[in-house]
């Protein structure tokens, strides 16, 4: 019982300290990667509305001249490469997948206002 017991404790202090990798293949929700890497300039509401929004001359998202506009792939390339014509985005094109981006694409479309 002891024995059981001391392997039990050995395999809980392991997983409390083992690095929390995504599965291969796995692509984060569109809606939490938002809310990572997006709402502090863009807002919860894309607006952009933000004081580094405002800074930084984000885009907003909501604007629904701006999503005739632009192609799906022009976003996807603002995301990946990031821009520096209207205003200063960063790229996440080494942090983020290609699904996980194609995601955020079509998260961004259904913030059309």
């Amino acid at each position: 019982m002891r024995l059981y017991s001391a392997g039990l404790v050995i395999l809980v202090c392991l997983s409390l300290f083992a690095k929390a990798e995504p599965r291969p293949g796995y692509a984060r929700p569109a809606a939490q990667l938002y809310r990572r890497y997006c709402v502090s300039c863009h807002g919860t509401d894309g607006k952009s509305k933000t004081s580094k929004g405002k800074y930084s001359h984000a885009r907003d998202l909501t604007d629904s001249g701006w999503h005739d506009d632009v192609s799906d792939e022009r976003i996807f390339n603002s995301i990946t490469n990031g821009r520096n014509v209207r205003g200063n985005m960063p790229a996440f094109g080494n942090k983020l997948k290609e699904d996980e981006i194609n995601s955020l694409v079509t998260f961004i479309r259904g913030l059309k206002g």
